[in-house]
């Protein structure tokens, strides 16, 4: 036997007859189009990932934009907090110094009207001394002097009434 007919000559024949065997029953067809089938598959999961990462980039924006917009309004909010707590204040302390003004103005009135009371309390007592003192006095003159006083009095009253 030739040189050239060893072992691997036999093997290199075997290889051909069989891929030719597999060309014959079409095996490379199949595995072309199983493997043309993968790609495809492959590509639509490829297409599918990146529809999916520009949706998610899509939310990302989106829920970006809504969590600025809640910061914004959450500064609004604490800002619109502060000033009515500021103008809450404001008003307590104006009630409240309307209030003290009222009470001092009621305590002041109360404090007129009992000096008031006290001055009419002290002039009716005067009054009543006076009277008390008159009719001491006119107890002790008249039975002295009532003649003259009555006539003193007629006297009076007709210059009071012309």
């Amino acid at each position: 036997m030739p040189e050239w007919m060893d072992n691997t000559f036999w093997a290199m024949v075997a290889l051909v007859l069989f891929l030719a065997l597999l060309a014959f029953f079409g095996v490379f067809g199949s595995i072309g189009k199983m493997l043309d089938k993968r790609i495809k598959q492959i590509e639509d999961e490829l297409e599918e990932a990146r529809r999916l990462r520009e949706e998610a980039a899509g939310l990302l924006a989106e829920y970006e934009q809504k969590r600025a917009s809640a910061e914004k309004e959450a500064e609004e909010i604490v800002t619109n907090a502060k000033a009515d707590a500021e103008r809450m204040t404001d008003d307590a302390q104006t009630a409240l110094q309307d209030l003290v003004a009222r009470r001092t103005r009621a305590v002041e009135d109360r404090i007129a009207q009992a000096e008031s009371q006290a001055v009419a309390d002290v002039r009716a007592r005067s009054a009543d001394l006076a009277i008390e003192a008159a009719r001491a006095i006119l107890q002790e003159e008249v039975p002295k002097r009532g003649d003259v006083l009555i006539d003193q009095a007629i006297q009076d009253v007709g210059k009071r009434l012309n």
